[in-house]
């Protein structure tokens, strides 16, 4: 006898939900899941493999529950006057707003976004038994401040997420509607920076906005910048007192010494590893041109992709994208479709690709 999912206890709210997926496929180019597709750099990935071998001869030990020295690390690498009691870390930034929201959301409590945004943001509502409520962008994505908090202010969340540049559409979020929902509200503000290494170099961090400021977090990933999605490596800096309070969530030694070491010594190389940034960030300004040029309506973007509209049939488009090699994502959003910035012979490919579907259309 086949067991199905509906035939366990499961959860009640969790009964007719998706798991979070986006499509795998061996491609010669994938540009669908926002990852850093450039390789990283070889003297960079001898000083993690040198750091990794010294962490495996205590590999018998548990590691240091605190990681106190990755801590310093990213404390460091933030700037702003940070210490490593203000940093907290975890196996992807995903883990990371897990921890918040078990500590600050659950059964009874609500988490609050603005849709479109993250998919995983429901999805971990959800999981610790929060209620997910939906404010609205514009019609460009946008969000101004005075919108914010008043959507805020009416819906009385206990969390707020706040996702700049926002994800999947790319969009900036400036620091006077952080500051407005944090005034507009008495819960947790979580700022998603993930791609904030891809904006203008003189765009100013929420991180200027925690002095003074004990329910903000600003939560960063490794996975973009530092081209580190297959280490799982997220982290966030917030008021001290913040950090206590993830430790009572914490699964013991979640983060084992091999990613603390391969992490720590990635930090070292910082200058090596966002100099990648700039590369991509030329090959993300560079899709946009040539979308435009082909009829199509990308929007501005502060990631390391592109959404683009004016997509008449998204589900042909990809398939034939499909079909030559290239996979980009559909992320649902209507005559929409969403592309990461590669390397300049991945968006070759790319740019080539649509370029012959509409050709031959």
């Amino acid at each position: 006898m086949t067991v199905r999912l509906d035939d366990l206890p499961l959860r009640d709210d969790l009964r007719g939900r998706k798991p979070y997926g986006a499509p795998q496929a061996p491609l010669p180019v994938a540009l669908n899941v926002n990852e850093n597709t450039h390789p990283v750099p070889e003297e960079v990935a001898d000083d993690i493999l040198d750091a990794i071998a010294l962490a495996l001869r205590e590999v018998n030990r548990y590691p240091d529950r605190e990681f106190t020295g990755l801590r310093e690390a990213f404390a460091g690498y933030l700037g702003h006057g940070l210490t490593r009691d203000q940093i907290w870390a975890a196996n992807g930034s995903n883990e990371v707003l897990q921890h918040i929201l078990q500590a600050f959301a659950g059964p009874g409590r609500t988490a609050f976004g603005f849709s479109p945004t993250y998919s995983m943001y429901p999805l971990l509502t959800r999981g610790t038994g929060a209620e997910w409520r939906e404010g609205e962008r514009e019609a460009d994505f946008s969000v101004s401040a005075v919108s914010a908090a008043e959507q805020v202010g009416e819906a009385r969340p206990d969390v707020v997420f706040l996702c700049s540049p926002n994800n999947p559409t790319g969009t900036p979020m400036t620091l006077d509607v952080i500051e407005a929902v944090y005034d507009a509200t008495d819960g947790i503000v979580i700022v998603d920076e993930a791609y904030h290494e891809f904006a203008p170099h003189d765009v100013p961090s929420a991180l200027t906005l925690l002095p003074g400021r004990e329910r903000l977090v600003v939560s960063r990933t490794m996975s973009k910048a530092f081209a580190f999605a297959g280490a799982r490596v997220g982290y966030l800096a917030a008021d001290p007192a913040f950090i206590d309070a993830l430790r009572l969530v914490r699964l013991p030694y979640h983060l084992s010494a091999l990613t603390q070491a391969a992490a720590t010594a990635a930090l070292g190389h910082a200058d090596t590893m966002l100099a990648m940034v700039d590369d991509i960030v030329v090959q993300r300004d560079r899709i946009s041109a040539t979308l435009e040029a082909l009829g199509y309506e990308p929007y501005e973007s502060w990631s390391n992709f592109v959404l683009f509209g004016g997509v008449d049939e998204p589900a042909r488009v990809w398939e034939r994208l499909y079909e030559r090699g290239v996979l980009i994502r559909d992320i649902g959003i209507p005559h929409h479709l969403r592309v990461s910035a590669g390397t300049e012979e991945e968006t070759t490919a790319f740019l080539d690709a649509l370029a012959s579907i509409d050709s031959a259309s």
